[in-house]
């Protein structure tokens, strides 16, 4: 599946997780597998409820997420970071 990074999660990614490689590498990983299998376990992919009804997230780290929605086959990354910080 295509990937696009919309200008909030470019954004948030050089903010949050660019500076630590451990994460930066983590990210490149789960991309990956994202966009090969999207369903994949490991990526621990949900839709989101309540004000967020529409888009879906999946797991980087325990506590670090990307939020995403899909329209014509393409996956909007909107946000990345931890828990508290997209939700």
């Amino acid at each position: 599946m295509k990937t696009y990074f919309t200008t909030t999660f470019k954004k948030h990614y050089l903010k949050r997780i660019y500076s630590n490689k451990s994460l930066d590498h983590q990210f490149e990983e789960r991309h990956e597998l994202f966009a090969s299998n999207q369903k994949d376990p490991l990526l621990k992919d949900h839709a989101l409820a309540g004000k967020m009804k529409g888009f879906r997230s999946f797991s980087i780290t325990g506590d670090i997420r990307v939020v995403y929605y899909i329209s014509n086959n393409i996956a909007y990354f909107v946000d990345i970071g931890s828990h508290n910080q997209v939700y």
